[in-house]
C-alpha cells in the first residue's frame, strides 16, 4: 500500500480526500505524465510471465500496511555475504517490485475516467451550497426588522387581555373551592343521620367540582379527603347492608338500594348481600349455639368461642338440646324471612320501575342497561336462594349430628322430629328444596334412635308380660285407638308429605304459605312449641273418670288393686261428653254409678289389658315418627310387626302351649298359625338367652335383634278349677290380641299408604300370615279349659258298667248321660261366674263349648269302643243315650250345628252295617282311631262273620293306621 502511495505521489496523484481539501472549484485534475507511465511500461509485457513474478511475492508482504519489508530482508541475510547471489537477489525483487507497479498502474489508468467523473459532481455540489448560504443570510436580516416594527407590540396587548381573563376565572375558582370546603361539614352531618343517599349525591357532586380544579394544591388534597369520604360512606353503606340481613326494613333497605345506585355498584350491592346473607347464617347458628353452651358449662375454663361450629354442636347437653334447636331455627327463619322479603321488595320495584318507564318514556340511564341490571339482580337472588338454604340445611345437620340422640325420650325425639319436618316444609316453600341434607342427617339419627328404641321397646314389653295379670282394662264401650294421644296426628288433615306438626288452632288459609302467613311478624318454630304444650295438657286433663278427686278416690275403693289407680291415669281411656257430676252427690251413690256403668258397658266394651294398651300407644308413637320420616317407614313398620308377633307370641306361649294338641287329633292349630309362630320364633325369639341353647354361639348382631322368650307371670294361676284354670285371664289375654289384631286391621290403610312401593308386599303377607292368625290362637287356648273343666275319665267308667248286650229295648237312658249333661250345667254356670268378672265374647263362647261337646262326643265313642259285647237293642240304647244327650244340652248352649254330631251318630249306625259295608266303612271314615275301628270288626261283626273275613278287616285297618306311625 506504501509502494502505491509512494507511486502515486511520484506521478502527481492524490487520495480523493487529499484532492478534495486542495482543490479550488476551477482547479483542474493533474493527468499523469507520458513518460511516467512509459517508465511503468518497459517492464516485460507477457501477461504469464508478470503473473508468475507476481505469485512469486512472498505472502508475507502482503500481510499489513505497517510491515517493514527492508527490516525483513535485512534479517533474512545470511552471516556470509556472497555479492553475487546479492545482486541475483536484488534482480530479482527489482522484478518483483516492477511487476507491482506495472499491475498497479494499469488498474489506475483502468479507473481514471470514473473518477474525472465523480470530481466533476462533487464541484457542482460545491457551488450549489454557496448559493444557499447566501439565501439564509438574507432571510436572517429580513427577519429582525420584521420583529423591532411589529410583533413586540401588537403581541404584549394580547398577552395581557389574557392575563386578564385569567385571573378572572382565578376568583371564580376561588369561590368555588370556598364553597367546597365548607361541603366537608355537611357530608359528616348526613351521615351521621344515616342519609346516606344524599350523602353520595353531594359527595359526587364535590367531586365532580373538585375535579375541575385539581391542578390546585389544596383542591388535590381535598379531592383525596372526598375519596376517602366516598369509601368511608361505602363502608357505613355495607354494615347497613348488612343489617337487612337479620331484620329486614323496607325504608331502610330503600335507602340503602338507592345509594348503591347512585354509586352505580347495585351489583355489587348484590353480590355483597349474598356474602353478608352467608356470614349472618354462620353467625347466628354460632351465636344461639354458644350461648346455650356457655350456659350449660358454667364457670369451665374452656375457650368455647374458638371452637369451630361443628364441634361446639358436640357440647350441647340433652337438656338444652331441644330448646336450642328451637332458638336456633327461629334464628335462621329470621334470616330466610329477610331474604325473601329482600326478594318481594325487587320484584315490586322491578314492577314500579317498568310503569315508570312506560309512562315517562325517558330515562337517565338506557333501558339496556337498566333491563340489564334487573336481570342480573334477579337471576342473583334466584340463585341465592338454595345457596342460603344449602348453607342452613349445613348448619342444622352438623347441629343434628353433634349430639347422639339414641337415649333421648320418645316425646323429646318427636319434638325434634317435628322441628326438622317443619324445617324441611320451610326450606320446601323457600326454593323448592327436597331437603336431601336434612333428610339423609335426620334418617341417620332415626335410625339410630329408633333401633335403640325399640329394643329398649321390646324389653319393656317383655318385662310387661311377665308382670301382667291379664286382668281387664276398663275402657268405654265405644272407645277408639283415635282418641288416644299417640293418634292424634292421623286426624290432621294434612297431607302425607308433610310434617305432622301441631297446627295453631287458628282458621287460617290452606293456600297461605308460611312466609306469607308470618311477614308482618311471628314465627311458626314458635307456634309449634306452644301449641305441643297445650295439646299436652288437654290429653292429659282428659284421662280418668274427668279428673274428679271424689271420684277417683270411690273408684279406688271399688277395686281390691291400690295399684290401678296409677295405672289408670296413664291408660285408662275415658270417652264420657257428659257434665262433671257435682260434687255433692253421695259416696254410695256415685259407688253404685261407677257399677252400673261397668255392667251396662260389659256387653260391648273392647276387652283389653293395660298391655294391650301399651302396645297401641307404643304402634302410634312408632306411626307417628314414620309419619314424619318417610325414608325409614319400612324399618318402622317391620318394627311395628315384631311388636304384634312378640305378643301374639306370648300369649301363645302363656296359655296356648301343650303337647297334647297333637295327640287330640283335633287339630286346634292351623298350619298357617304353626308357620307364623315357628318364624316368630326363629327371628325374634332369642332362645339362648332362656337356657334353650340351639347352637354353640349366634351371631352377635343376630342375637341383639331378638328378645328372651317372655315367662307367665307367678300371680296368674291356670290350674284352679274354681277359676276354669284361669279362665278370665285367657279371655282377657286372646281377645285383647283379636282387639289388637282389629285395631292393626284398622291401620292397615294409613300403613300401606307409607310403605314403599317396593316393600309392600311385606306389609300385605304380614296382614295375611300373622295379623288375621289372631283369632286362630283361641282353639288351642281354650281347649286346654275345655279338657279339664269336664270329667271325662269319669264318664268312660261310668260307660264301662253299662250293659250293652242286653235283649229287650230299654225306654230310659242311662245315667252316664245324667252325669254328663250335669257336669255340662255346672260347666255353664261357672262360665256364667266367670263372665260377671270378664265379659266372654260369643266367638269365645263357642269356642269353649264347640272343644267340650266335641270331646264329650269323643268321649262317647270311645265309651262304645270300649264295649265287649253288644246287641241290637244296646246298639238302639247308645242311640238312646246320645239322642237324650243332644236333646239336653241344646238347651244349654245355642251352638248350632251341635259339634261333632255325626261323628257319634255315625260311630253307632256303623254297628249295623254288613261285611262288604264295614269294609268300605273303614277306608272312608278315616277319623276314627284304630282301636276304634277294630271294636266295629270285633263286636259288631263278630258273630256274623268267620274269622278269615274279620282278620281282613283288621288287615285293611292297619293298613290304614300303618301311615300315621
Amino acid at each position: 500500500m506504501q509502494k502505491i502511495k509512494s507511486l502515486m505521489s511520484r506521478q502527481g496523484l492524490k487520495s480523493p480526500q487529499e484532492s478534495m481539501a486542495d482543490m479550488s472549484p476551477v482547479e483542474n485534475f493533474r493527468i499523469p505524465s507520458k513518460e511516467e507511465l512509459r517508465e511503468l511500461r518497459e517492464q516485460p509485457i507477457d501477461p504469464q510471465a508478470e503473473q508468475e513474478i507476481i505469485d512469486s511475492i512472498e505472502e508475507v508482504y502482503f500481510s499489513s500496511d505497517s510491515f517493514d519489508m527492508v527490516q525483513y530482508e535485512l534479517e533474512k541475510l545470511p552471516p556470509d555475504l556472497n555479492l553475487q547471489e546479492l545482486e541475483e537477489y536484488r534482480d530479482k525483487l527489482k522484478r518483483q517490485q516492477a511487476a507491482v507497479s506495472k499491475k498497479v498502474a494499469d488498474l489506475i489508468l483502468e479507473k481514471q475516467p470514473s473518477y474525472v467523473k465523480e470530481l466533476e459532481r462533487v464541484t457542482s455540489l460545491q457551488t450549489n451550497l454557496q448559493l444557499a448560504a447566501v439565501i439564509c443570510t438574507n432571510a436572517r436580516r429580513q427577519l429582525s426588522f420584521a420583529k423591532e416594527g411589529f410583533t413586540e407590540a401588537s403581541l404584549g396587548l394580547l398577552a395581557n387581555q389574557r392575563r386578564r381573563q385569567l385571573l378572572t376565572g382565578l376568583l371564580k375558582s376561588l369561590r368555588t373551592i370556598k364553597t367546597l370546603q365548607r361541603t366537608d361539614v355537611r357530608l359528616s352531618e348526613m351521615l351521621e343521620e344515616e342519609d346516606y343517599p344524599g350523602a353520595i349525591q353531594l359527595c359526587l357532586e364535590c367531586q365532580k367540582a373538585a375535579s375541575t380544579f385539581k391542578h390546585y394544591s389544596c383542591i388535590s388534597e381535598l379531592n383525596s379527603k372526598l375519596q376517602d369520604t366516598l369509601e368511608q360512606i361505602e363502608e357505613q353503606l355495607d354494615v347497613a347492608l348488612s343489617k337487612t340481613c337479620k331484620h329486614f326494613d323496607v325504608s331502610h333497605y330503600t335507602k340503602v338500594q338507592l345509594a348503591y345506585s347512585l354509586l352505580g355498584k347495585t351489583q355489587t350491592a348484590m353480590d355483597q348481600l349474598h356474602m353478608h346473607f352467608t356470614q349472618a347464617i354462620h353467625n347466628t347458628v354460632f351465636q344461639v349455639v354458644l350461648g346455650y353452651v356457655e350456659l350449660c358449662a358454667g364457670n369451665a375454663d374452656t375457650k368455647f368461642q374458638k371452637m369451630q361450629y361443628k364441634d361446639l354442636c358436640t357440647h350441647i347437653t340433652p337438656d338444652s338440646y331441644i330448646p336450642c334447636l328451637t332458638d336456633l331455627c327461629k334464628a335462621l327463619w329470621e334470616v330466610m324471612l329477610s331474604y325473601y322479603r329482600t326478594m318481594q321488595w325487587h320484584e315490586e320495584h322491578d314492577k314500579e320501575e317498568a310503569a315508570d318507564a312506560d309512562t315517562d318514556g325517558s330515562s337517565n340511564e338506557s333501558p339496556g342497561d337498566s333491563t340489564v341490571g334487573r336481570s342480573y339482580v334477579k337471576k342473583k337472588l334466584e340463585h341465592g336462594l338454595s345457596r342460603i338454604w344449602q348453607d342452613v340445611q349445613l348448619k342444622v345437620k352438623a347441629y343434628l349430628l353433634g349430639t347422639d340422640m339414641s337415649n333421648f325420650k320418645y316425646d323429646d325425639f318427636i319434638v325434634v322430629l317435628d322441628v326438622i319436618s317443619r324445617l324441611m316444609q320451610v326450606g320446601e316453600e323457600f326454593c323448592g328444596s327436597k331437603s336431601e341434607v336434612l333428610q339423609e342427617s335426620i334418617k341417620r339419627q332415626s335410625v339410630n334412635y329408633f333401633k335403640n328404641y325399640h329394643r329398649t321397646r321390646l324389653e319393656e314389653l317383655r318385662m310387661f308380660l311377665e308382670n301382667e295379670t291379664w286382668e281387664l282394662c276398663p275402657v268405654k264401650s265405644n272407645f277408639s285407638i283415635a282418641q288416644l294421644h299417640e293418634f292424634k296426628f292421623m286426624g290432621q288433615c294434612r297431607s302425607p308429605s308433610v310434617s305432622p306438626s301441631r297446627q295453631p288452632a287458628s282458621s287460617e288459609p290452606v293456600e297461605l304459605s308460611l312466609f306469607e302467613q308470618y311477614t308482618q311478624g311471628g314465627n311458626p318454630f314458635e307456634m309449634q312449641i306452644d301449641n305441643k304444650e297445650e295439646e299436652t295438657e288437654d290429653v292429659l286433663a282428659s284421662n280418668g273418670y274427668e279428673s274428679d278427686e271424689l271420684e277417683k278416690s270411690v273408684y279406688q275403693d271399688y277395686d281390691s288393686d291400690s295399684d290401678v289407680a296409677e295405672e289408670l291415669k296413664q291408660d285408662f281411656v275415658d270417652e264420657q261428653t257428659g257434665d262433671i257430676p257435682a260434687k255433692s252427690v253421695s259416696r254410695e251413690t256415685l259407688r253404685s254409678r261407677k257399677r252400673s256403668d261397668y255392667n251396662l258397658n260389659k256387653a260391648n266394651a273392647p276387652i283389653l289389658t293395660n298391655t294391650t294398651l301399651n302396645v297401641i300407644r307404643l304402634v302410634g308413637k312408632y306411626m307417628q315418627m314414620m309419619n314424619i320420616l318417610k325414608p325409614i317407614a319400612f324399618d318402622v313398620i317391620h318394627c311395628v310387626s315384631q311388636l304384634f308377633d312378640y305378643y301374639l307370641y306370648a300369649v301363645y306361649t302363656f296359655f296356648g302351649r301343650n303337647d297334647m294338641y297333637e295327640s287330640s287329633g283335633l287339630g286346634l292349630i292351623s298350619s298357617r298359625l304353626r308357620t307364623t309362630l315357628n318364624r316368630i320364633q326363629e327371628s325374634l325369639i332369642d332362645m339362648e338367652a332362656g337356657g334353650e341353647s340351639v347352637g354353640p354361639h349366634g351371631p352377635p348382631e343376630e342375637r341383639k335383634e331378638k328378645v328372651p322368650s317372655p315367662h307367665l307371670s307367678q300371680l296368674v294361676v291356670l290350674t284352679a278349677s274354681g277359676t276354669l284354670y284361669g279362665l278370665a285371664e285367657r279371655v282377657v289375654a286372646t281377645e285383647s290380641l283379636v282387639f289388637l289384631a282389629e285395631q292393626f286391621e284398622l291401620l292397615q290403610p294409613h300403613l300401606d299408604t307409607m310403605m314403599p312401593p317396593a316393600k309392600k308386599p311385606f306389609l300385605q303377607q304380614f296382614y295375611s300370615q300373622t295379623v288375621s292368625t289372631a283369632s286362630e290362637l283361641r282353639k288351642p287356648t281354650y281347649w286346654i279349659v275345655a279338657a279339664k273343666a269336664i270329667d271325662y275319665e269319669q264318664m268312660l267308667l261310668l260307660m264301662s258298667g253299662v250293659k250293652w248286650d242286653i235283649k229287650e229295648i230299654m225306654s230310659q237312658h242311662n245315667v252316664y248321660v245324667d252325669v254328663l249333661l250335669k257336669e255340662f250345667e255346672q260347666f255353664n254356670k261357672r262360665l256364667g261366674d266367670v263372665s260377671r268378672q270378664v265379659r266372654i265374647p260369643l266367638p269365645v263362647s263357642n269356642v269353649l263349648w264347640e272343644h267340650c261337646i266335641r270331646l264329650a262326643n269323643r268321649t262317647l265313642v270311645e265309651g262304645y269302643a270300649n264295649v265287649k259285647k253288644c246287641s241290637n237293642e244296646g246298639r238302639a240304647l247308645m242311640q238312646l243315650d246320645f239322642q237324650q244327650f243332644l236333646m239336653k244340652l241344646e238347651k244349654l248352649t245355642d251352638l248350632r250345628p251341635i259339634p261333632d254330631k255325626e261323628f257319634v251318630e255315625t260311630y253307632i249306625k256303623a254297628y249295623y252295617l254288613t261285611e262288604n259295608d264295614m269294609e268300605q266303612f273303614i277306608k272312608n271314615h278315616r277319623e276314627y282311631s284304630m282301636k276304634q275301628l277294630a271294636n266295629l270288626v270285633n263286636v259288631c261283626l263278630g258273630s256274623h262273620i268267620n274269622k278269615k273275613a274279620r282278620q281282613k278287616l283288621l288287615a285293611a285297618i292297619d293298613d290304614i293306621d300303618r301311615p300315621k306311625r
